[in-house]
C-alpha cells in the first residue's frame, strides 16, 4: 500500500487527520482556559479569605503608623499570608503598609474610583519585575479610619503548570495523531476496497461483455445499493444493446429482400425484349415492392423516433368512436375484396386523453392485422366503452388465432407469428409494435387474449378525458363495409 496524495484514502486519511488535531487544539484550549479559571477562581477565593484574617491582624502604634502584630505567624491563618503579597493604601493612595515580600514595589497603583467599596475588587496586576498577580482589594475601617487592603497571589505556578500541560500534550500529539493517522489509512482503505474491486470488474465490462455484473457481496450498506444500481443499468444496457443488435439485424434483413427482389426483377427484364405489357408487369411488381420497402422505412423511421425521445405528443380530447370510423374507413375497399364486415358500437361520448394522430396509427394497425388474417367473409368487431374514468376498445377477429406462448412476442419488433405466409401478408412485424408504443406512450395498456382457431382480442386501456356530449362521427357510419 503505498501512499500517495492522488489516492482517495490518502485524502482522506489528511483530513482525517487534520480534523482530529484541529479539534484536539480546540479541546485542549478550551481545557487550558476552562482549568487557569477554575484555578483563578480559587486563588480569589483564597484571596478574599486571607483578606478578612489580615483585617484582623492591623492596627496603629502610638505614632499612628499602621502595624501588623508581630505574633502572626503563630497565628494559625496567617501563616498562609507569608507567601502572598499585602498593601495597605488611605482612601487618598497613600501608602500605610506593605509586607516583607512586597517590599518597596507598589501592587497595583493608584486607587481607582469604588475599587474595594462595599465588596471585593477582583483584577489581574503586574509587579515591577513583570510578574503577574491576582489581585483582591476591600475597604476596611479601622479605628474609624477607612484603610484600602490589598492583598495578591502570583499567578506565575499557573503559566508555569500550563506550559507544562502544552509541553506534555507537544510530546503526546504526535504520537496520538500518527496512530489516528494509520488507523484511518487502514479504515478508509478497508472501506474503499469494495470499490476498488468493482472499479477492477468495471474495466472488464466491454459491449461484447455486458453480462458481466459488479459484486454487491449482499450488503445492505451503501457500497453494495451502489453495486445494485450499477448492476441494474448494465442489466438495462444489455437488454438495450441486444435489442439493438436484433433489431439492426432484422431491419437489415427485412431491407435486403425487397432490394434484392427489385434487382432480381429488374435484372430479369432487362435480359428479354419483352411486349410493352411484359414491361409494365416488370415496373408494377418493382413499385410493389418499393412501396412495401417505403413503408418498413416509415416504420423504422417513427420507431426510431420514439426509441429516441423525439417525437412530440400533441394531446388534446380525442372522440374515440369518430376516431374508430376514420380508422376503419380505411380498409373499406379491402374488406369488400374479402367480402368481410365490421360492426362498430359503444358509447358516443368516450372522449380520451392523447394525440389524435398516433391513437389513429394505433387503430389502423390493429385492424389492418384483424382484416389481413381474418378469413373471407368474417366478421371483425370494434366496442368502445367508459369505465372508471378509462376508455377501453376492443378489437375482435375471427382468424386463426396465435398460440398463448406467442402472445407477448407479438408485440416484439419484426416478430411473426406465421413467418411462412409473410410475404404473402405484406407486413414486416412493426405494426402491433407500433400500436404497443403508441397506446402505453399514453399511458394506456394494450392486451391480448386469443385462442387457436378462434380467433383474437386486442384491449386498449386509455385515460379518459372530459366528457361534453356525443361527437359527430368523422366518416358517416353508413358507409360501406362496416355498420
Amino acid at each position: 500500500m503505498r501512499l500517495r496524495p492522488t489516492h482517495l484514502r490518502a485524502r482522506l486519511t489528511f483530513w482525517y487527520v487534520s480534523v482530529l488535531a484541529a479539534l484536539l487544539a480546540l479541546g485542549w484550549a478550551g481545557t487550558c482556559t476552562l482549568l487557569f479559571l477554575q484555578l483563578r477562581s480559587q486563588v480569589d477565593r483564597f484571596a478574599i479569605e486571607e483578606i478578612e484574617t489580615v483585617e484582623g491582624l492591623f492596627y496603629f502604634d502610638a505614632a499612628g503608623a499602621l502595624q501588623m502584630r508581630e505574633n502572626y505567624h503563630n497565628h494559625p491563618e496567617s501563616k498562609e499570608v507569608i507567601d502572598r503579597y499585602v498593601e495597605v493604601l488611605s482612601p487618598e493612595g497613600a501608602v500605610l503598609f506593605r509586607n516583607e515580600k512586597l517590599g518597596r514595589r507598589p501592587l497595583g497603583g493608584a486607587p481607582f474610583a469604588g475599587e474595594g467599596v462595599g465588596g471585593y475588587s477582583q483584577r489581574t496586576a503586574r509587579l515591577s519585575d513583570g510578574t503577574r498577580l491576582r489581585l483582591v482589594s476591600r475597604v476596611h475601617s479601622l479605628d474609624g479610619r477607612a484603610l484600602l487592603i490589598r492583598l495578591a497571589h502570583s499567578e506565575e505556578p499557573l503559566y508555569a503548570g500550563l506550559d507544562e500541560l502544552l509541553l506534555a500534550s507537544l510530546l503526546v500529539l504526535p504520537v496520538v495523531l500518527l496512530t489516528a493517522g494509520v488507523a484511518g489509512y487502514v479504515l478508509a482503505w478497508r472501506a474503499l476496497k469494495p470499490i476498488e474491486r468493482m472499479a477492477r470488474h468495471a474495466e472488464e465490462i466491454t459491449a461484447e461483455r455486458l453480462d458481466a455484473r459488479l459484486p454487491d457481496d449482499d450488503t445492505d450498506d451503501e457500497l453494495g445499493q451502489l453495486a445494485r444500481v450499477f448492476n441494474e443499468t448494465l442489466a438495462r444496457l444489455e437488454r438495450a444493446f441486444e435489442q439493438l443488435r436484433r433489431f439492426t439485424s432484422d431491419a437489415s434483413h427485412e431491407l435486403r429482400t425487397p432490394l434484392a427482389m427489385i434487382r432480381s426483377v429488374g435484372e430479369v427484364g432487362l435480359q428479354k425484349d419483352g411486349s410493352r405489357e411484359e414491361y409494365r408487369d416488370i415496373i408494377g411488381s418493382m413499385l410493389e415492392e418499393v412501396n412495401r420497402l417505403s413503408s418498413l422505412i416509415d416504420n423504422l423511421l417513427t420507431i426510431s423516433r420514439a426509441d429516441s425521445g423525439h417525437l412530440q405528443l400533441h394531446k388534446a380530447a380525442v372522440p374515440v368512436m369518430a376516431l374508430a370510423r376514420e380508422a376503419a374507413g380505411l380498409f373499406e375497399i379491402l374488406m369488400e375484396e374479402k367480402s368481410q364486415r365490421l360492426t362498430l358500437d359503444g358509447d358516443e361520448t368516450a372522449q380520451a386523453e392523447g394525440d389524435r394522430l398516433f391513437l389513429r396509427q394505433a387503430l389502423v394497425n390493429i385492424l389492418h392485422n384483424a382484416v389481413k388474417y381474418s378469413p373471407v367473409g368474417e366478421t371483425i368487431a370494434l366496442h368502445v366503452r367508459r369505465d372508471d374514468g378509462r376508455v377501453l376498445v376492443e378489437i375482435q377477429d375471427h382468424g386463426p388465432g396465435i398460440p398463448a406462448e406467442d402472445h407477448q412476442k407479438v408485440f416484439d419488433r419484426f416478430y411473426r407469428v406465421d413467418k411462412a405466409r409473410w410475404r404473402e401478408s405484406g407486413g414486416a412485424g412493426l405494426g402491433l409494435a407500433i400500436a404497443k408504443w403508441a397506446v402505453e406512450a399514453h399511458g394506456g395498456t394494450l392486451t391480448l387474449e386469443s385462442k387457436l382457431g378462434e380467433g383474437s382480442s386486442f384491449r386498449i386501456s386509455l385515460p379518459g378525458a372530459g366528457l361534453d356530449g356525443p361527437f359527430p362521427p368523422a366518416v358517416p357510419a353508413h358507409a360501406s363495409g362496416f355498420t
